[in-house]
């Protein structure tokens, strides 16, 4: 199968495309002829060789797929070749074919095209996770996203406001405000222009929010506790603004605050089967009725996987990138 491999750790020109043996499904699992794999930040960390897949999983990035079954593991008895799904992976989603464990296999929902559901697995399970299961977010709260424009960001604002919650969110340019805006944020704050957490405090009458979604962390995290409000929750799912910060722990007393984090890619097969159960029951049905679509930003070519990772650095993609392996 053609697949690209990460030729050695470094810029995206070190994404090459290669011939790899075809895999073979093992117990409990299908192999899929992919037809899109979805691109994310994880994807370009582990290029930079700052991310190392699990053990036993594929060293070829990517982390969700869609496709069609092509053949079936031993023991799959409630699949069939030639279903249309979508899959979270622990890696070989850049390839013409790639393996996936039934516990973390979906549908593909019938309302989008093939090529476009490969861009919900990864995305939709990380908010669920840690907005919903982690954050604790209710219908009426407030959610404060950084990133809007990204893939994540792009999904927290459709799911939260499809559940009943308000959304404030920040972006880097007006352009992508506007973008976030459109997508139901309630209020969109440029923050090269203007200082989010008094934006934040403005908006809620000086409450603050309920939940914050990080992606930054760095010095983002102690003003993201600023703009809690009193039993908040502060959840960090990556750090590019860096890893370390300095807190002053008195807010986080006071205000009975909550702070915790996670990643997904090496949790445990029974952990994304839960989570995969809780998606296609609560999250699948808001797509079948319109409320939620993934945001495509720009579709490559698979063996211009290296152009889709440029894409992402330079931040100036506003929903998700995907990459076309196959026709549907």
């Amino acid at each position: 199968m053609k697949a690209i491999e990460i030729a050695e750790f470094g810029a995206p020109d070190m994404l090459r495309p290669c011939d790899r043996p075809d895999p073979e499904p093992q117990q409990g699992e299908v192999l899929i002829k992919v037809v899109a794999a979805g691109v994310n930040r994880p994807d370009v960390v582990q290029r930079r060789g700052l991310y190392p897949p699990p053990p036993g999983a594929s060293d070829i990035p990517g982390l969700e797929i869609s496709g069609t079954i092509k053949a079936l593991g031993a023991g799959v008895t409630n699949w069939a070749v030639g279903d249309r799904v979508c899959a979270l992976v622990a890696g070989g989603g850049y390839a013409e074919l790639c393996v996936a464990p039934v516990e973390t296999l979906l549908p593909a929902p019938q309302s989008l095209p093939l090529a476009h559901a490969a861009a919900l697995p990864e995305t939709v399970f990380t908010v669920w996770s840690n907005v919903f299961e982690r954050g604790y977010l209710d219908h009426g709260e407030w959610l404060l996203v950084h990133g809007g424009s990204s893939g994540i960001g792009s999904t927290a604002i459709q799911l939260a406001k499809a559940f009943g919650a308000h959304v404030i969110t920040t972006a880097g340019t007006d352009e992508k405000c506007a973008f976030c805006r459109d997508l139901g944020a309630d209020l969109a704050i440029n923050y090269r222009d203007q200082d989010f957490v008094s934006a934040v405090k403005k908006a809620t009458d000086g409450r603050g929010v309920d939940v914050v979604l990080d992606m930054v962390g760095g010095d983002y995290v102690p003003r993201n506790l600023d703009c809690l409000a009193t039993e908040g929750r502060h959840v960090t799912i990556a750090f590019l603004g860096g890893p370390k910060t300095t807190l002053n722990l008195a807010p986080l007393m006071l205000k009975r605050l909550v702070m915790t984090g996670s990643t997904l890619r090496a949790r445990s097969l029974s952990f994304k089967a839960a989570l995969t159960q809780s998606v296609e029951q609560l999250v699948w049905p808001m797509i079948e009725k319109g409320r939620f679509a993934p945001v495509i930003d720009s579709v490559f070519p698979l063996d211009e996987a290296w152009r889709a990772h440029s894409r992402m650095e330079d931040s100036v993609h506003m929903g998700k990138i995907i990459l076309q392996v196959s026709s549907e």
